[in-house]
C-alpha cells in the first residue's frame, strides 16, 4: 500500500489531514530504499518498529483538528494494513530467514576466520 493511502486511512480513523500522518507512514516505508519488495518490512514493520516510531515522533501527535493521536496507534494501523491484520514481532521476521554460513563467521585478531 502506498504511504498516501495509509495516511488517508489515518484521516478516516482520527480526522485531520493527510499531512498530519504522512511523515510517520513515510518513515515506516523508507526501508523500500533497501528492498523494493515485501522484505523491506522486516526492518520496521514489527512491534519494536512501533517503539522506534514513538522515539522518533513522540508518544502523540496533534492533528490539524486539534486531536491528540498516539503514534503507537498510527504505527499499528500501518503495519496491520501491510501485514494482513497482524503486528509481527522482530522475531517473527528473523525466524523466516534462511541462515547463510557467512552470517556466523568471526574474524580473529590474528586475521583468521573462525566458525
Amino acid at each position: 500500500m502506498h504511504t498516501t493511502m495509509h495516511a488517508d486511512t489515518s484521516v478516516k480513523i482520527w480526522g485531520g489531514k493527510r499531512e498530519d500522518y504522512q511523515q510517520i507512514h513515510d518513515w515506516f516505508d523508507e526501508t523500500k530504499e533497501h528492498f523494493c519488495d515485501f522484505r523491506h518490512r522486516a526492518l520496521r514493520h514489527h512491534s519494536q518498529g512501533i517503539f522506534e516510531a514513538e522515539r522518533k515522533f513522540g508518544l502523540t501527535i496533534i492533528n490539524s483538528d486539534g486531536k491528540s493521536v498516539p503514534v503507537r496507534y498510527i504505527g499499528e494501523q500501518h503495519i496491520m494494513e501491510d501485514c494482513g491484520g497482524k503486528i509481527p514481532t522482530l522475531q517473527d521476521w528473523l525466524e523466516s530467514f534462511t541462515p547463510k554460513p557467512w552470517m556466523n563467521m568471526k574474524f580473529t585478531i590474528q586475521g583468521k576466520w573462525n566458525r
